[in-house]
């Protein structure tokens, strides 16, 4: 499965969750945003949103400090 991740085309070798993409790529599900086609998912919906080969995928993450 390829998706776009923030720009860059990434191959996946199985079908996978928001959730598991997360995993796969090491990015903590509590510290970032996720949308998917242009849509914003929520944090409740990433364990069961099946990710599609082509989606477009961006991840914002928030990083604290002062």
């Amino acid at each position: 499965m390829n998706l776009t991740v923030n720009g860059v085309c990434q191959e996946f070798s199985e079908p996978l969750t928001a959730a598991g993409m997360l995993e796969a790529l090491g990015v903590d599900a509590a510290r970032a945003v996720i949308e998917r086609n242009g849509a914003v998912l929520s944090r409740e919906s990433l364990a069961v949103t099946a990710l599609a080969d082509g989606d477009v995928i961006e991840i914002v993450h928030f990083v604290s400090g002062g």
